[in-house]
């Protein structure tokens, strides 16, 4: 594995760490805040019970004093009874009047000055309008956190007399050591986590950018002139599958165009020999006739056998020259491929003009309409048929019930045309060269006709296939697009 600030291992390794690093801290910060909330909910229930408590022993000191219940007496009523109310409840206890002023508290030394002996006038504001007559003042005194709470004392008839003041101490040495406990376990946790999640990272990573390393590996290792092997999509991961697939179709995409390419290259080759020998045999054939020609009208010596040996030589010697000029002209044929002319065309008519000259019991032509009309050149269309049909004739010449079957159909955008025989037929090996330049099965001829006739065709936006069985016979399918 390759690790940099811009290889996709060491993003997915960072990533899944940061991942678990940002969990971590959002998980310690949300227990910090559940912890200071649940501790603050704890202190106000615990102070709003001792109130409830305090309250309810008020009560009983008021139905038992037997001094009047008003604001001027409260410190003789609770002179003695505050203490006990402390001790009672453990907790400090401090009674202003409706002003503010300190009339009695259970300690006395709790306020050092004249200004703590009062209740702030914005508290007693928040008294009066609280909807439940109390109101709870968060402080801190020498570095202690504590809660107070401030309610009023009614009499009996619920009219306030006194501000009843309960400065409870928030106490969280209990809690803290519990926090404390609870983050070493959770930090061992998180350490496991990292150390998982590190492990995790690495091998994650690793498993990604393996698909991904081999496909560059391969990519690397291709050539245009050999068969390249293709990634297995069985393992990969979901997400790479398209791009492991597109890779797969790139690959066949090249081998075909390779293949074209080849193929191309070694028709060119034939074309530029082609064009060679057509010039170096055409130059001699045109002055050897004119001089055999020449020679047979001018030579007499009188002696009719002589005259009839010179006779049957220049024939001979003519002959031979037109042999030579017809393997000329297919090459030159050949060699100008793909030259031709677009026409609209009677399909029909034309193949069935191409076929009269191959009239016979065994040979029969059908078509499922009697005019298709296609864009092709007249002269080319009548060149493929006569090739294929050629060819049918020489495949069956010695069966005992020959058969040559040419058929035309149409659909609204294409015309197929096929040439069927049960000639000896074609074996697997040479269909796949049947269609190369100069590769022929026969002991004369060059080879060039159904390497032109494929050039023909395709030269027309078709196509031509070949289905062929040994002894069974062989169809050629020819298929051109109407326009």
């Amino acid at each position: 594995m390759i690790w940099g600030s811009n290889s996709l291992s060491s993003k997915i390794f960072v990533s899944t760490i940061s991942l678990v690093l940002i969990a971590s801290i959002l998980i310690a910060g949300v227990t910090i805040y559940q912890y200071k909330e649940e501790a603050k909910d704890l202190h106000r229930d615990k102070l709003e019970r001792k109130q409830k408590a305090i309250n309810s022993n008020i009560n009983y000191v008021f139905r038992t004093t037997t001094y009047p219940l008003e604001t001027n007496y409260i410190p003789l009523i609770f002179k003695e009874k505050i203490y006990e109310i402390q001790e009672i409840h453990s907790e400090e206890i401090n009674i202003f009047d409706l002003e503010g002023n300190l009339l009695i508290s259970s300690y006395a030394s709790f306020y050092s000055d004249s200004l703590e002996q009062e209740v702030p006038q914005r508290i007693i504001q928040k008294l009066e309008n609280s909807s439940n007559k109390k109101h709870v003042e968060d402080f801190k005194f020498e570095d202690q956190r504590y809660q107070s709470s401030y309610t009023y004392i009614t009499n009996p008839f619920f009219k306030p007399i006194a501000i009843l003041n309960l400065p409870y101490i928030e106490d969280d040495g209990y809690m803290d050591q519990e926090l404390r406990d609870f983050f070493v376990i959770l930090s061992q946790v998180y350490l496991l986590m990292i150390l998982g999640a590190v492990l995790l990272a690495y091998f994650l990573s690793k498993l990604i950018t393996k698909s991904i390393n081999k496909i560059g590996e391969q990519i690397s290792e291709t050539k245009l002139t050999e068969n390249n092997t293709q990634l297995s999509v069985q393992n990969a991961v979901h997400e790479l599958k398209p791009l492991i697939n597109a890779y797969n179709k790139a690959m066949v995409e090249l081998e075909e165009s390779s293949k074209k390419l080849a193929q191309s290259e070694r028709e060119e080759a034939w074309r530029q020999m082609a064009r060679q020998v057509a010039h170096e045999i055409k130059n001699p054939l045109t002055p050897m006739r004119l001089t055999v020609q020449s020679f047979e009208r001018n030579f007499n010596l009188g002696n009719i056998k002589k005259q009839a040996d010179v006779k049957d030589f220049s024939q001979t010697l003519i002959q031979q020259i037109d042999t030579l000029t017809a393997i000329a002209e297919a090459f030159s044929n050949f060699a100008k491929m793909p030259s031709q002319k677009s026409e609209y065309l009677n399909i029909t008519k034309t193949i069935q003009l191409a076929c009269d000259i191959f009239k016979g019991p065994h040979f029969h032509v059908y078509t499922d309409k009697e005019d298709i009309y296609a864009k092709f050149d007249r002269a080319q269309l009548i060149r493929v048929i006569t090739n294929l049909v050629k060819n049918a004739q020489q495949a069956t010449e010695n069966k005992e019930n020959p058969f040559i079957i040419v058929e035309v159909s149409a659909t609204k955008t294409r015309v197929k045309i096929s040439v069927s025989d049960n000639g000896v037929g074609i074996d697997e090996e040479t269909q796949k060269r049947i269609f190369e330049p100069k590769f022929t099965t026969k002991t004369s001829g060059m080879g060039l006709g159904l390497g032109m006739v494929k050039n023909i065709v395709e030269n027309f936006k078709g196509n031509i296939k070949l289905k062929s069985k040994v002894n069974k016979g062989t169809t050629f399918v020819i298929e051109i697009p109407k326009n």
